[in-house]
This record gives C-alpha cells, structure tokens and sequence, in this order.
C-alpha cells in the first residue's frame, strides 16, 4: 500500500503556524504523506517576522530533485519563492511535468509587512498552475489594481485565469457581502472554465489566522492528491480551514496572531484525550 503524496514548496515558519510546517499538518490532517522542500528560512512567530533568508536555488534544487526522483507525488503547493532563481527551477520542472497538480499560493508580504516574494517569481509560475490562491492584497499586486468587494475578486480571478491558470481563488477574509446582524460571511471568488461565482461562508470571529492562506491551499492539494476535481477540492478546502479557525478559536498561542487548530485538538481535549 501507498498512501498518496502531496509535496510542499515553500518557506519555514519557525512559529509552526504557516510556511512548510503548516501545510505539513495540513496534509497529515487530511490522510496524505507530505513531503517538503524548503525555500527560505524565517525567523518569526505570532507577532511578526524578525528575519528572512532565502536559501540558494542549488539547494533548492537539489531538495527538489531528490524528492521527486524517488516519491510520486500527486500534487504540489508552491508557496513563498523568494527569488527568480526557485521560480525558474519550480517552472523548468513543471514544463516537464513533474509537479502535477500544482497549487501556487502567492506568498508575496506577511501580515506584519515583510517582503517574502515577488510578484516577478509568481508571474513565472502562473502559466503552469492548476489552481492559484491569492487573497485580495497579492490580487492586486498582480493585477496593478485595487481588489476590493466581492464583485472585484470575482473579476481578478477571471483577469488572472487569462494568464494561464486552470482555476483560480480570490480570497477574501475580510470582505462582507451580507446583513451585518448576521455575524458577516466571508466570501471568495472563484473562476474555473464555467466562469467565475462566489464562494460564502459563516465569518469565524478569532484573533488566530496565521497560516490561513498556507492552510488553504496546502488543503486544496491535499483534496487534489486524494483525487478530488477541483472545484470539489476548492470548497473542502474552504470548509476546512473554516473547522481549523473554529477549533483554535479560544486559544492563546503567543502574544499576536495565533495559529490554526489544524489536527483537532481542541475537540480531543473537550472529549478528554490529550490536548
């Protein structure tokens, strides 16, 4: 037996709420062998970013290769490529078909306002992405335009589709689009070759949203690996990182913005098993 593989591209998160490690628990959560390879080293945690340094294409390289020499992965997230050099070596492998399913999580500036990529190194990989996930601020660092309402998510993601995409997620945490006494919903937009439609869910009140964006899409390629079609995989993967805000809701990780209850703890611990 073998349980099918999801690979992760992207940045480390010393707090464990995001980067590689976030989408590692994403992947186990979901009942995929994840695998990594790792592009930058950060020194963070729930308050901000102190330091980052990008790692070497050859290193990159050679994580890459190794891995896919040896393990069938059935999809890849790509998130923070902090140099054109990793964007280069991630396109040359996905033109030979080496990264199915690929998921690009445009990783560009974190929440507290530090550089981690570039919009020159997501351009590259645009045009071989089966799904792209950027929330409104990398929408409209991609565009030259200001995303703002549901109706303009709705119209970058088509505008991004035309680059080369298969399916594309406008992400929109903090976009409401409903009666305000109903606690908000938030909405994403989302274009496929059907066009494009927004995707609403109940708002999850909770200061702890670092790593959402990583859990999203690292779930949509999990979902991808497990064979799901996309739109499928887009909308469990909605519904999951909704479950992950909700489960974390009431905890107290670090002094800023902590992190998702991506395995279930909360409910363990409610139900008496270890926390």
């Amino acid at each position: 037996m073998m349980p099918p593989i999801a690979l992760t591209i992207a940045g480390s998160d010393s707090s464990g709420g995001a980067g590689i490690q976030a989408d590692l628990k994403v992947f186990a959560a979901l009942g995929v062998y994840g695998a990594s390879v790792l592009t930058a080293v950060t020194a963070q945690n729930t308050r901000g970013v102190r330091w980052v340094h990008p790692l070497p294409s050859e290193v990159i390289t050679v994580q890459l290769d190794a891995v896919l020499d040896d393990l069938p992965a059935a999809a890849t997230k790509v998130g923070m490529l902090a140099t054109a050099g990793a964007a280069n070596t991630m396109a040359a492998r996905a033109k030979a078909r080496r990264l199915p399913n690929l998921v690009l999580d445009p990783v560009l500036v974190s929440s507290s306002g530090t550089q981690l990529g570039t919009v020159e190194a997501v351009e590259v990989l645009l045009p071989y992405a089966t799904v792209v996930t950027p929330n409104r601020d990398e929408a409209s660092a991609l565009l030259g335009w200001r995303v703002s309402t549901p109706g303009d998510m709705a119209a970058a993601a088509a505008e991004l589709a035309s680059r080369g995409p298969r399916c594309v997620v406008v992400t929109g945490g903090d976009v409401t689009d409903c009666d305000p006494s109903d606690g908000g919903e938030s909405v994403d937009a989302l274009w496929t070759e059907n066009g494009a439609r927004l995707l609403p869910l109940p708002r999850v009140t909770t200061g702890n949203t670092h790593g959402t964006g990583c859990a999203f899409s690292s779930a949509i390629a999990a979902r991808l690996a497990l064979g799901d079609a996309v739109d499928d995989a887009v909308i469990y993967a909605k519904g999951y990182v909704a479950r992950a805000l909700d489960g974390s809701r009431e905890w107290r990780v670090g002094g800023g913005l902590g992190p998702l209850d991506h395995m279930g703890w909360s409910t363990k611990s409610t139900e008496g098993g270890s926390a």
